[in-house]
């Protein structure tokens, strides 16, 4: 085989020999020198001075003869993220300490609704219990007085036994007569002035429209709740514009409704007849005990004068119990007292539930500085209203002056005995 001609071909030539490790071109066989490549040096364009921990790209050399290239710019480091804290191990809260006992979150708006909810139950349980009640139509017919400033409420407590069932008859000792006539009768008037409470007797001698003379409780037998207002109201010359009945078992059932009344009996009192048997001072009774208290008749020298006062005294015990704060925050007692009114009151018409209040709250103010309780003036023990004491007592009703009521015209005994 020929020999090569030395220098001849390319992969003779300089560049060749060094890239692939053939002799230098001194003409030995040692490799060419490694010829060193300068660092170019690169900027941190945030500090402006090169970074030392940076790597740096070599440039690429270009061939003899091959034109260079431009270099494309680089894009802008990113920055470093800072580095991350270890996430320390979750802590047993058995270890090392006592568990802290779990306590409910007090919430306000849990209050707000309790308190709503109240106050729906304390308005919608009397609306309820009066919704299917019946109403008396007790305005009489004809001529009546004419509008008064104030207001009178005609209290009426019937002796009706229709009602009670033989069992409550006896228990009640209210005996099995027939017919209806009223065991109390009462004016309270409230007004500018204080309050009063004014007694009818049963007994007390007037004229009834269509009957003549006669006892004033015999109008309700003869014509009921009308007939009685017509006669009040021409034997007065009060005009009567809102009217309440109780029935014979009304007190009693009210009475246990609150939880019973106190009642401050001035003697020792037995009554077979009214089923009372009860000692000197004052005492807690129920229901039963507080109807016989106020129906007794026998126990006094001056009977009927004696019982309308006891009577004005259990009904304004009755209505201190009502319209005390605990009947508004013991749920139980406001059911049973609002629904003990529908089976033992009647209302006259027009009297809706704020009016029942009203009235409600003007008898609790009948005692002590904030009113009076008085029995009409009377003549003798036949029952006679004073001729002149009595009108003078109706003018200051008529005319809502109860503050000119005197001792002389307010007597818990009408000025007899």
């Amino acid at each position: 085989m020929p020999e090569r001609p030395r220098g001849g071909g390319p992969e003779d030539g300089p560049d060749f020999q060094w890239l692939y490790g053939g002799r230098g071109g001194n003409g030995d066989d040692q490799p060419p020198p490694t010829r060193p490549v300068r660092r170019q040096p690169r900027e941190d364009p945030r500090a402006g001075t090169p970074r030392p921990d940076e790597t740096q790209v070599m440039r690429t050399q270009p061939r003899p003869g091959q034109a260079s290239r431009p270099t494309p710019p680089r894009p802008a480091p990113t920055p470093r993220e800072p580095a991350r804290q270890p996430v320390p191990p979750p802590v047993d809260p058995g270890r090392g300490r006592s568990r802290r006992r779990w306590r409910p979150r007090f919430r306000l708006r849990y209050v707000f609704l309790l308190i709503v909810a109240w106050l729906v139950f304390l308005v919608a349980t009397p609306i309820h219990a009066i919704s299917g009640m019946d109403e008396i139509d007790f305005a009489p017919s004809g001529e009546r007085p004419d509008e008064q400033p104030g207001t009178t409420y005609l209290l009426v407590g019937s002796d009706s036994r229709q009602d009670l069932t033989a069992e409550q008859r006896k228990a009640l000792s209210t005996g099995d007569a027939s017919g209806g006539r009223t065991d109390t009768i009462m004016l309270l008037h409230t007004g500018s002035g204080p309050n009063v409470l004014l007694s009818l007797p049963r007994d007390s001698i007037v004229d009834i429209p269509g009957h003549g003379e006669s006892k004033i409780n015999a109008a309700y037998a003869y014509g009921g709740p009308k007939l009685l207002v017509q006669t009040i109201e021409q034997n007065t010359g009060i005009r009567v514009d809102d009217y309440v009945e109780i029935g014979m078992g009304g007190v009693a059932g009210v009475v246990d409704a609150v939880g019973g009344i106190t009642v401050c009996p001035r003697t020792n009192m037995k009554d077979k007849l009214a089923g009372l048997n009860i000692k000197k001072g004052c005492q807690e009774v129920d229901g039963t005990t507080a109807l016989a208290y106020a129906r007794s008749r026998h126990t006094s020298g001056i009977g009927d004068i004696d019982r309308v006062r006891r009577q004005r005294e259990v009904v304004s015990a009755v209505g201190k119990a009502v319209l005390s704060p605990w009947t508004v925050v013991n749920p139980v007692r406001w059911w049973r007292l609002n629904h003990a009114v529908p089976d033992f009151f009647q209302f006259g018409q027009g009297m809706g539930p704020v009016r029942m209040g009203l009235w409600a709250t003007a008898m609790t103010r009948v005692d002590g500085d904030k009113g009076l309780t008085c029995v009409v003036p009377l003549q003798d023990l036949r029952v006679t209203w004073d001729p002149e004491l009595a009108p003078e007592m109706f003018q200051t009703f008529i005319d809502d002056d109860t503050e000119k009521v005197t001792k002389k015209l307010c007597s818990p005994t009408g000025g007899i005995g």
